[in-house]
């Protein structure tokens, strides 16, 4: 290990702190070189600029990683939750103090628009505040003894080292929701951050470090995810396994995960419906509608994918939308557009075939379709209306700025057609009836459910969904008890 607290030479002028720019992994205290296997490129999604580079460390350096977490956990499961909670709520301190920092490398990495990223900064540290209280809390449940003279108690303890795989969409959110929870409650954490944005992660690592969180206690591992993340599931000291991504990954990683029998906490595909009915409120429905399309330029979970929306309205929110998506701004994150770029070329290809196949099938085209003329991972603010069940882009997730609307007669035949997935992570409806609001929330088979409003995540709400959407739940207590066992106690006095 390179003890080296290297910092690379910042492409990125802007930064108030360039300390903050890091291209070593982060491994038991130690800031980690790239050795044999070199490095790897990050570059701008906007323009293709090249960031900088990253350690691609080897499948022995990442087994290094564990053993620095197994051997920190002895010291910080055993802190009183008072100096755990300390800890963390410096951590977050410090992340507000370096908001603008820490969007402004988000966003030249990522790409989202500046404002999204300041967003997301804080509500990455909202996680951190959140389970610093949490971790103050330590749960001993006493238990009415079923013997005689026998006292009972129920103890949650630290499960041990814990692994985090992250994704690009979120990448300071869902490296804090998940590793605040486990270091909350007294487990050590080895990360492993996209390639295609880990200077957010490393830059967590550096603030974390500053507000002094101990040596092994948060690791951060680049480099490609097979050779990082393997030793991880096979290393029976990893007791714990939390994934964002993609349904098909989850799958291969819950499989992966038998031998050694770890914890799960999987956060996987989202393809959410949107339903409105005659009776909501038009022009808060279409402003909504809008929020829950094109954050994030689409490429969020959360994304609304199907639009279903009542006949008697259908024409008219069909205008109101298109109207609206063509007035949204396209452009470079830092100028803080409504739309950003997309990561990668795979992003594009898959809008450019969803696109495609509705067209083929019947749809119509309201708005845009094609790549946007300011570069190749630009695309503009697409509508497709009269979308057939059969299109693709009914089937599966698209993850980027597309649309697809139909029209629908009655509730049942709404309710049915949202539920015809095998996701189920949120659901968006829209309308004024009490009783449908709540015949349709107990209906709809998904883990979240939004009533006549997008934004419904933060730190005290248990973030998860149903079917292949995922398992267990992130945030509030529950995402902390994720990462804890349970042990029941049983003394005799006499």
């Amino acid at each position: 290990m390179n003890a080296q607290a290297a910092t690379m030479p910042s492409p990125i002028p802007r930064l108030d702190d360039p300390g903050l720019m890091r291209s070593f992994s982060y491994i038991g205290g130690r800031w980690v070189a790239a050795g044999d296997a070199g490095t790897v490129a990050v570059y701008n999604p906007a323009d293709n600029s090249w960031l900088g580079e990253v350690a691609r460390l080897n499948a022995d350096e990442s087994a290094g990683a564990v053993d620095a977490a197994q051997v920190a956990f002895v010291k910080w499961s055993a802190l009183l939750p008072q100096e755990r909670a300390a800890i963390l709520h410096r951590w977050f301190e410090l992340m507000i103090e370096n908001k603008q920092d820490l969007a402004r490398i988000m966003t030249l990495e990522q790409g989202k628009p500046f404002s999204e990223s300041l967003g997301e900064i804080d509500y990455a540290a909202s996680f951190v505040e959140f389970y610093s209280e949490e971790a103050k809390r330590p749960n001993i449940e006493s238990v009415t003894s079923h013997l005689p003279d026998a006292e009972v108690e129920v103890w949650r303890e630290p499960l041990g080292v814990a692994a985090l795989i992250t994704p690009w969409n979120f990448p300071s959110a869902m490296i804090t929701r998940k590793a605040a929870a486990a270091m909350a409650a007294g487990c050590t954490v080895v990360v492993h951050p996209s390639a295609e944005t880990p200077f957010s992660a490393l830059a967590l690592a550096e603030l974390g470090e500053r507000a002094g969180v101990p040596a092994g206690v948060f690791n951060v591992v680049t480099g490609d995810a097979a050779t990082i993340v393997d030793p991880w599931l096979e290393d029976k000291r990893v007791r714990a396994l939390s994934f964002t991504g993609s349904t098909e990954v989850g799958k291969l990683l819950y499989r992966r995960s038998a031998d050694t029998v770890k914890r799960l906490v999987l956060e996987l595909g989202g393809h959410a419906p949107f339903i409105m009915f005659a009776d909501a409120d038009f022009d808060q429905a279409v402003d909504e509608a809008i929020k829950a399309k094109f954050a994030t330029s689409g490429q969020d979970c959360l994304g609304a994918n199907r639009f279903f929306v009542e006949r008697s309205v259908y024409d008219d929110f069909c205008a109101a939308f298109a109207k609206r998506t063509k007035a949204l701004t396209v452009g470079d994150g830092m100028d803080d557009p409504d739309i950003g770029p997309l990561m990668n070329e795979k992003a594009i290809a898959k809008q450019k075939q969803h696109v495609a196949d509705a067209l083929a099938k019947g749809a119509r085209l309201l708005a845009g379709g094609k790549v946007h003329k300011k570069g190749p991972l630009f695309f503009e603010p697409t509508v497709l209306v009269d979308v057939p069940s059969d299109a693709l882009i009914m089937q599966e997730e698209t993850f980027g700025p597309v649309a697809a609307i139909a029209a629908f007669d009655t509730e049942e035949e709404a309710l049915r057609r949202a539920n015809e997935t095998e996701y189920g992570l949120v659901a968006y409806l829209h309308t004024q009836n009490p009783r449908r609001i709540y015949r349709a929330s107990r209906a709809l088979q998904f883990g979240m459910v939004a009533i006549n409003r997008t934004k419904v995540t933060g730190a005290p709400i248990p973030f998860g969904g149903m079917k292949q959407s995922g398992i267990e739940r992130e945030g509030s207590r529950l995402g902390l008890e994720a990462f804890t066992e349970v042990k029941y106690v049983c003394r005799d006095w006499a």
